[in-house]
């Protein structure tokens, strides 16, 4: 993820003068504002009941955005009432400051009722996301983003401020593994493709629905009987196939990477592609970070060429 604060923006065309904005009047009182449920210390350092959502006006600009910056990173979210784009993105931006706990802050600024704000900012269209650290402005992003993105954006802006906060669970993984963990295992492909389909590239849902897919396959197996076949057939693609699944769900998955590498050296055609296609499948399930998954791969390579 780029560091925001060298990431080019559209104020790379031109500077916001955030002096502008700044107002010798004396400060209003803030506006209610949204804290985290529970009052529990927060990541950070932020403590508990901090502010996570408000309102921001032109007069309320100088002391709920800029000053505030200065301790804690400020997300300013630009929207209107007849946005329908913004009546999505809105409500994720809150329930992600809410996560965050006070470890930085949603300013949500109604162009409508704000349009010198927004003019200042050059928002060209709605939604449109900034961030400002420490009083001066970091690049953000326009329209409606998948959440996997905006929380790459959130943890740059937090890293550029400074601020140190602990990775959460992703809600959405936590209930694609709950229904994997109970058995269900339609449920669980589904959360997966779920997330799989606003975040391609997410390891943990890729690895969720190469288990499934193990899960399926060994259901109503008898184990022992399983690896018994396997070792009385050694040249039974199948059953060498369905004892590696055994073996990876006992915890033996070094055994079922080397069975199944042995039995690429001994294969050609269509069966050695099988197998290739069926270890690659356990090594999603395992993830890439798995050291006995590097080894193995070598050791593949090393068979297939």
């Amino acid at each position: 993820m780029s560091d925001p604060r060298t990431t080019p923006s559209i104020f790379t065309r031109g500077a916001v003068d955030l002096g502008a904005l700044r107002s010798a009047a004396p400060a209003p009182a803030r506006p209610a504002a949204t804290t985290p449920a529970g009052g529990q210390p927060v990541p950070g350092g932020a403590a508990p009941g901090a502010v996570a959502v408000i309102d921001v006006t032109e007069a309320t600009f100088q002391t709920e955005v800029l000053e505030r910056s200065m301790t804690t990173p400020v997300v300013l979210d630009f929207w209107a009432e007849w946005c329908q784009p913004c009546k999505q993105l809105s409500p994720l931006l809150e329930r992600l400051a809410a996560e965050g706990g006070g470890s930085w802050v949603l300013a949500k600024i109604d162009v409508d009722a704000n349009q010198r704000l927004a003019q200042m900012f050059r928002v060209q269209s709605i939604p449109t996301v900034y961030a400002v650290i420490g009083g001066q402005m970091a690049p953000g992003f326009a329209g409606l983003q998948p959440e996997s993105q905006i929380r790459q954006w959130i943890g740059a802006v937090l890293q550029a401020g400074g601020v140190t906060v602990e990775e959460t669970e992703d809600p959405r993984l936590t209930e694609a593994d709950e229904a994997l963990i109970t058995g269900d295992l339609d449920a669980a492909e589904q959360a997966y493709r779920k997330i799989l389909a606003e975040s391609p590239a997410d390891a943990s849902a890729e690895a969720g629905l190469a288990h499934v897919s193990l899960a399926r396959r060994v259901a109503g197996v008898n184990p022992a009987q399983v690896l018994a076949d396997a070792q009385a057939s050694p040249d039974d693609v199948a059953a060498q196939l369905l004892a590696a699944d055994v073996e990876v769900l006992s915890g033996q998955a070094d055994l079922a990477y080397t069975r199944l590498v042995d039995l690429v050296r001994r294969t050609a055609g269509d069966d050695r592609e099988t197998i290739r296609k069926h270890l690659l499948s356990l090594f999603t399930v395992a993830g890439p970070d798995d050291p006995a998954v590097g080894s193995a791969r070598r050791a593949l390579a090393n068979a297939l060429f």
